[in-house]
Formats: C-alpha cells, structure tokens, sequence
C-alpha cells in the first residue's frame, strides 16, 4: 500500500494538473498575487493549503477502502460528477 509506482505518480499529476488548470484556485492564486505584490508568499500558501486538502482526502481514502470495497467509492464518486457537472449544465449551482 505505502510502496512507490510511478505510473500512479504521473497517472495523478496529470489527472490533478489538467482538473486544477484554470479553475477557481487558479485563479484566486493570480488574484492574491495581483492585490498583494508578493508572488513567493501567495505560492508558499497556496502550496501548503493544497498540500493539506490533499492529504486530508488521501487519508480519507485510504481508511475509506478499509471500511468498504473499491467499486464503492469510484462509483458514489462518478456519481457524483455526474450529478455536479448536469447541475453546473442547467446552471443550478
């Protein structure tokens, strides 16, 4: 479970990189550094806070698929984009 692979490592930078690029932390980073002037403290921040929620749901995960199968998971999640993506659609959220 703890062991290294690196097609999981370049399988996730690339899914995380092309979800994040252009969305709304993006673009609250630009802001802050816009309004601030200090580029380096926006990017420590930023670093840190996507460091934290990450590992908040890698250890959710992890204890997740203790509890209960894989499929469950990657089901309710598919479901769930689904569901988002048809409300953000109509506009409803």
């Amino acid at each position: 479970m703890w062991q290294w692979d690196w097609k999981v490592f370049a399988a996730t930078f690339a899914a995380l990189f092309i979800a994040e690029m252009g969305d709304k932390t993006q673009l609250a980073a630009i802001s802050m550094t816009s309004d601030s002037r200090r580029p380096l403290p926006v990017l420590a921040g930023a670093i840190l806070a996507l460091a934290v929620v990450t590992a908040i749901g890698v250890i959710f995960g992890a204890g997740l698929l203790k509890l209960v199968p894989e499929e469950y998971p990657k089901r309710a999640a598919a479901i769930l984009f689904v569901i988002i993506g048809g409300l953000m659609w109509f506009k409803l959220i």
